[in-house]
């Protein structure tokens, strides 16, 4: 099993237990996650958090439930999509981010989209460097689609579309309550900020 932290800062050389930024309300018994951790994401799900930190993104990915027919018509081929504003696009394509693999031994599965945690201090074991965040979904072996919910992402592999938005939240809305898809929202975004 190989765990990563996505991070903007180059140069991380140990990882202090620290409380989330905003708490999220947590079920009974779960509330120390709100606490001092240290999180990472297993390689299955790093796809996450291959954009710079502050951009709102939504993600949505097929989950076991998910019939066929409807993965089908939401995904295509790719294994989920990410709904980002257009303005972000460049951002993709002009920033760095820092990819730190963690040594396994210490982290607790939440068994929640691939997220682990560790209540002690952590010595990363190496740091990537990835830029052109915009073409990095693509060659992955399970690449993610990148989908722009203003217009087209003109990421290699997707191709451009000239709706707006590409899936209106209206129409996606059914898919987050079904139970057939999986949904992480990041610093979400409002339908009201699209251009």
């Amino acid at each position: 099993m190989r765990l990563f932290h996505f991070s903007d800062d180059a140069g991380i050389a140990a990882f202090e237990p620290r409380p989330v930024r905003v708490p999220s309300d947590r079920a009974p018994g779960r509330e120390w996650l709100n606490g001092p951790l240290v999180w990472a994401i297993d390689a299955d799900d790093d796809f996450l958090y291959l954009f710079p930190r502050d951009c709102p993104r939504i993600l949505l990915w097929a989950s076991a439930d998910t019939p066929e027919t409807e993965r089908r018509h939401w995904l295509g081929d790719w294994r989920a999509a990410a709904f980002i504003e257009r303005r972000w696009l460049e951002r993709l394509e002009a920033e760095t981010i820092h990819r730190y693999e963690m040594p396994p031994e210490g982290f607790e599965n939440l068994d929640d989209a691939g997220m682990w945690v560790a209540r002690r201090r952590v010595i990363p074991m190496e740091r990537t460097a990835i830029s052109r965040l915009d073409q990095e979904f693509a060659p992955r072996a399970r690449a993610p689609a990148c989908m722009s919910a203003a217009s087209g992402c003109a990421m290699p592999g997707i191709g451009s579309r000239r709706r707006k938005p590409i899936f209106p939240m209206q129409d996606i809305q059914p898919l987050f309550s079904s139970g057939n898809f999986a949904l992480k929202t990041i610093q979400i975004f409002w339908p009201d900020s699209l251009e």
